[in-house]
């Protein structure tokens, strides 16, 4: 069995972070969350793995390599334009071959991974089996309707849902899926999309069975959903402390303190992780928090945030809360001050706040 993740996305619900990354290698508790989804195919016994890349191919080539950090091996998957997941699939035919796959979107987490649903579809009869979630907004997601436990139709971001079971982005398909891929015409998006290619494996009478999800699932694509899923893993880790911690400071819960990390004068309240080389002074770190390598916090309050590699946060009166900055981002303060700040900044920023 293979595994195929999309990685091809632009990631418009994060700018302007993402016009200088790509929306998948967005670290989640200090890890991308592409990463997740490697790991996830690994853990369930997929060794040989495509990735479908886009206009940030080569960004993502440079992080993942070749897979053999996981034990997996990678192959990349050029898509000229993001027309749909099933567009995907079809360009991906060479790889995948005549072999049963997983197909996991990239920017998505799944807190139970996948390793009991690959063993289930490995040993019974379906052509494809679905993962579905209850969802309060379900216009935003691919949405089936089932009846009598059985899958009756599927709709993308439907105007008017009839359920709120939100496809989950992890499928299962055996080869019968590039019959359907190949039948198809583009939606009033222009993109082939995934839900005619399951409802045509429906309508054919082929098998397709649901399966719904009991943990928390995670799709990342918007600022809210990254620090909740950073919040989630969060509160799973279990504390290591290998930086330097002075005597005036105080580190309390589950803080991961990476080597060559400096706490100085400062207070850490876990879950939180603090990767190397970075400097903490005269500050408050709060729960829900992960900072990247080569960073500086002085005299600053910040919890429940994601802080990115190389920047620095200096002298800000108010609390920081709920914000993802980018990389090599500047925020210092400039009188007088507000008392609470909220940010999501690109990479290469400078911000003065009056």
């Amino acid at each position: 069995m293979k595994g195929l993740i999309l990685s091809g996305g632009k990631g418009t619900r994060l700018r302007p972070l993402t016009f200088t990354q790509a929306k998948q290698l967005v670290p989640v508790a200090n890890k991308p969350v592409l990463f997740y989804g490697i790991e996830a195919l690994k853990e369930a016994g997929i060794k040989d793995i495509g990735i479908v890349v886009g206009d940030t191919q080569e960004e993502i080539k440079e992080a993942v390599g070749d897979g053999s950090r996981w034990g997996v091996r990678i192959t990349y998957i050029p898509q000229d334009a993001p027309l749909g997941l099933a567009h995907a699939v079809k360009i991906s035919e060479d790889f995948l071959k005549n072999e049963p796959f997983v197909m996991y979107l990239g920017d998505n987490i799944l807190k139970s991974g996948i390793s009991s649903l690959v063993e289930e579809f490995k040993e019974g009869k379906a052509n494809s089996l679905i993962l579905l979630t209850e969802v309060p907004n379900p216009q935003m997601f691919g949405v089936a309707e089932l009846e009598n436990g059985k899958v009756k139709r599927l709709v993308e971001k439907p105007k008017k849902p009839l359920s709120n079971l939100a496809l989950v982005g992890v499928y299962m398909f055996d080869p019968h899926v590039f019959e359907a891929v190949h039948s198809i015409k583009p939606s009033w998006r222009s993109e082939l999309e995934i839900t005619d290619s399951i409802q045509y494996l429906v309508d054919q009478g082929y098998e397709v069975h649901p399966h719904l999800v009991t943990g928390w699932w995670k799709d990342t694509g918007k600022i809210k959903d990254i620090l909740e899923a950073n919040r989630l893993i969060l509160e799973g880790i279990s504390g290591k402390v290998e930086g330097k911690v002075d005597k005036e400071s105080k580190v309390n819960g589950q803080v991961v303190l990476e080597k060559g990390a400096v706490v100085k004068n400062s207070v850490i309240r876990g879950p939180a992780i603090i990767a190397a080389q970075t400097e903490i002074k005269d500050s408050y770190v709060g729960p829900f928090t992960s900072i990247q390598s080569g960073c500086r916090v002085v005299h600053t309050e910040i919890e429940h945030s994601i802080v990115l590699e190389g920047s620095e946060i200096c002298d800000v009166g108010g609390r920081i809360d709920e914000s993802l900055i980018g990389r090599k981002v500047k925020i210092f303060r400039c009188p007088p001050k507000p008392s609470v700040y909220r940010f999501m900044v690109g990479d290469m920023s400078e911000i003065g706040i009056k």
